[in-house]
C-alpha cells in the first residue's frame, strides 16, 4: 500500500496575523485500489472514558499545546508521526506565528473524542464518528475525510489569558509504529475572538442586524461567529448547523461565489471574487479581494482601490455601521497583489 500526505490550508474567513500564513491541516491519506464498506467506528467521550485512558490524552494535549506555547518546533516534530513528519514546514510555519500570541497563556484541555477506526479495512471516502454527550440527545459529528485504519483522538485545548486567546486543536494517532504513544497527526490552531468579542457575542449581533434587513453586516457576522465557535472544520453539531442556516437566510444574492459580483463605479466596473472578516489590525474589517488588469503603478492601483471602497459604502452604507474599515487586495495576473486598509472615517 502506497502511502501520501496532503497538505491543506484552511479557508479561513478571519485571520489571526496580517501576514497571508493560514493556520494548517495536515492530513494522512492513503492510496487503496480497492475500497470496502467500513466495519464500526466509535467515538468515546472524555467523560465516557476511564480515568487512565483519559488522562493519557490529556497529558499528551498538554504535552504537546505546551511545545506549541514555547515555540519548541523541533519537540513537536518529534512528537509527530513519522510522514507527517517528514513534511513538517506548514506545521512548523503554523508554530511560528502562534508561540508569540499564547507565550503567556493558560491552557486549559477543554475536550477530548477517542476515534476508533482500527477496524476500517482500507481508507474511506470520508469516515464519520457520532460523539453522543452523555446525559443529552446532542451528538457531535466529526466527518474526516480519507481517514486510514487506526486509533485517532481529537484534542481540544484553549490558550487564554492573553490579548489574542487561541484554540488549538489536535488530531493525534496512536503511533503506527508501534510505540503506544499517542503522535500529532493534524494541527488546527484558531481564535477564540475577533476583535475583543466571541463567537456568541458575533451571533447574538448577527441576529439583531438580520432584524433590522441589514442582510450584509448580518451575513458576515454570522460567518465570524461560525469561524469562532467552530474549533475544526469536520466538526459539526446542531447548534452549528443551526448558526448555518440562520447564516444562509440572510446570505445576499450579489454575494461573490462561483462568481464574481460586479461593482459598478462610474465608469469602471470591479469584479470583486470573494469577500471575509479579519481583526488582525485589531478591528473588524471587512476584506475585499478583487481582480485588476495591473498593479504595477501602485498609484494608480491606490486610486483604484479607494473608488472601489467609496462605490461599495455609497451601494451598502450599512457596512460603515459594522466594520471598523474595509480591506481592499487588487490582484493581476503574474503581478504581486496591491492591498489597502482604510478605516471608515477615511472613506468619503
Amino acid at each position: 500500500m502506497l502511502t501520501h500526505f496532503l497538505v491543506l490550508f484552511q479557508n479561513m474567513p478571519l485571520r489571526v496575523t496580517r501576514f497571508d500564513l493560514r493556520p494548517v491541516l495536515v492530513l494522512l491519506l492513503v492510496a487503496v485500489s480497492l475500497t470496502r464498506p467500513a466495519r464500526a467506528v466509535t467515538c468515546v467521550t472524555g467523560s465516557e472514558m476511564n480515568a487512565p485512558q483519559r488522562d493519557q490524552l490529556a497529558q499528551s494535549a498538554r504535552t504537546l499545546a505546551g511545545d506549541i506555547k514555547a515555540g519548541n518546533v523541533a519537540a513537536v516534530r518529534q512528537a509527530t508521526i513519522a510522514a507527517v513528519a517528514s513534511q513538517f514546514d506548514p506545521i512548523a510555519a503554523g508554530i511560528q506565528s502562534i508561540a508569540p500570541q499564547i507565550q503567556n497563556a493558560t491552557l486549559t484541555v477543554n475536550a477530548v473524542y477517542l476515534l476508533k477506526a482500527s477496524d476500517l479495512k482500507s481508507t474511506q471516502e470520508e469516515t464519520q464518528f457520532f460523539c453522543s454527550v452523555p446525559g443529552s440527545a446532542l451528538i457531535v459529528t466529526l466527518t474526516i475525510p480519507q481517514l486510514p485504519p487506526g486509533d485517532y483522538a481529537l484534542l481540544l485545548v484553549r490558550a487564554t489569558g492573553v490579548e489574542h486567546p487561541q484554540q488549538l486543536t489536535l488530531l493525534v494517532q496512536n503511533d503506527p509504529a508501534g510505540s503506544a504513544e499517542w503522535k500529532l497527526a493534524g494541527f488546527f490552531p484558531r481564535p477564540v475572538d475577533a476583535a475583543g468579542h466571541d463567537g456568541v457575542w458575533y451571533w447574538k449581533q448577527a441576529r439583531d442586524y438580520a432584524q433590522k434587513n441589514q442582510e450584509w453586516n448580518a451575513y458576515f457576522y454570522y460567518q465570524t461567529a461560525a469561524f469562532l465557535l467552530t474549533p475544526v472544520d469536520f466538526l459539526s453539531s446542531p447548534n452549528l448547523e443551526k448558526l448555518h442556516k440562520e447564516a444562509q437566510t440572510v446570505r445576499p444574492a450579489e454575494m461573490p461565489g462561483q462568481n464574481p459580483m460586479t461593482l459598478k463605479a462610474g465608469s469602471q466596473s470591479f469584479d470583486i471574487t470573494s469577500m471575509r472578516t479579519d481583526s488582525s489590525l485589531g478591528g473588524l474589517d471587512l476584506v475585499i479581494n478583487y481582480n485588476a488588469k495591473d498593479v504595477s503603478d501602485p498609484v494608480a492601483t491606490h486610486a483604484q482601490i479607494v473608488e472601489l471602497m467609496k462605490a461599495m459604502l455609497a451601494q451598502y452604507p450599512q457596512l460603515r455601521q459594522a466594520f471598523h474599515g474595509l480591506w481592499v487586495h487588487a490582484h493581476a495576473a503574474n503581478q504581486n497583489p496591491y492591498a489597502i486598509e482604510l478605516p471608515m472615517n477615511q472613506i468619503s
